[in-house]
């Protein structure tokens, strides 16, 4: 019988130690990684995206970083078309193949295809935004409140993006979001097998806390001064960058800064977790017993 081709992922948290579980995966398998994350893509940024060293680059070939330029928009449904291109390039070779990444969204993308959003036009996404700026939440979500109430429903209401992605959709087309999200998933041709690495939240914290102070001896202040004007670039609304430009701007101090880029970081790695512990096929491992 023909053997099914196998996509592994391995998903979990910032600073879990992903990278290093998805190389040695990769070499016992003999086979290549596809990057899952929607920072380490671009060329411009490093130390704060925590890609993986040039001798794991080496040790390993890897696809998706270091693929863009934070001047290209880069989204998860442009993910979804490069990550399964490169798949099946790679299947030609292999029949095993590992994706590894902390973005749930693009993870999400790959295994069950993206809903088919409608173009628009940056004009109005442009004065969406302003509005939002110059008013504040409370307008925008009376905004969409009263264009599409069907949204609003079941909307996050508190997260600016979502709601002005809504408004925009509405005002576009005059059709809810709700309208384009289908929620049939795409069947894929492959098996797909994820893997979620976990570790308890102290021990995860600690790494995170140590991974910031590691980042800072690395370099990240010099390099978030070169990445000053591009700070209002979208690659830029990062952890790590954005608390630092506050920084250099002499809104905070410095130390206070770095607190922040840790305490942001591990509110971060809570929120991978609430997404990655949604989805059922997420078979578990506590590195915890690994070491």
């Amino acid at each position: 019988m023909h053997q099914a081709k196998k996509v592994i992922i391995v998903c979990g948290p910032t600073a879990v130690g992903k990278t290093a579980f998805a190389i040695a995966l990769a070499k016992e398998k003999k086979t290549e990684i596809i990057s899952a994350d929607s920072r380490q893509c671009y060329q411009e940024l490093g130390i704060a995206v925590a890609k993986p060293s040039l001798t794991e680059l080496q040790e390993i070939p890897h696809h998706f970083i270091n693929a863009h330029s934070i001047l290209e928009e880069v989204n998860a449904g442009l993910f979804e078309s490069i990550a399964l291109e490169k798949t099946f390039e790679l299947f030609k070779e292999r029949d095993e193949i590992i994706m590894v990444g902390g973005t749930g969204l693009y993870i999400k993308a790959f295994c069950e295809g993206m809903d088919d959003m409608p173009p628009i036009d940056l004009v109005l996404r442009q004065r969406i935004i302003e509005n939002y700026e110059a008013e504040g939440l409370a307008w925008l979500q009376n905004e969409v409140a009263l264009k599409d109430a069907a949204f609003w429903a079941i909307a996050e209401q508190r997260n600016p993006q979502r709601l002005m992605r809504g408004l925009e959709v509405i005002e576009a087309t005059g059709i809810s979001i709700t309208a384009f999200r289908k929620m049939a998933k795409k069947e894929r041709p492959f098996e797909v097998i994820k893997i979620g690495l976990e570790l308890p939240r102290e021990i995860l914290n600690a790494k995170i806390n140590a991974r910031v102070e590691q980042m800072l001896l690395d370099g990240l202040i010099e390099e978030a001064k070169q990445l000053m004007p591009h700070r209002n670039n979208n690659a830029l609304q990062t952890v790590g960058y954005t608390e630092l430009f506050d920084y250099f701007d002499g809104k905070t101090s410095e130390s206070k800064a770095i607190e922040l880029i840790q305490q942001h970081t591990r509110q971060y790695a809570k929120r991978q977790m609430t997404w990655f512990k949604k989805d059922p096929q997420i078979n578990w491992i506590n590195l915890e017993n690994k070491h």
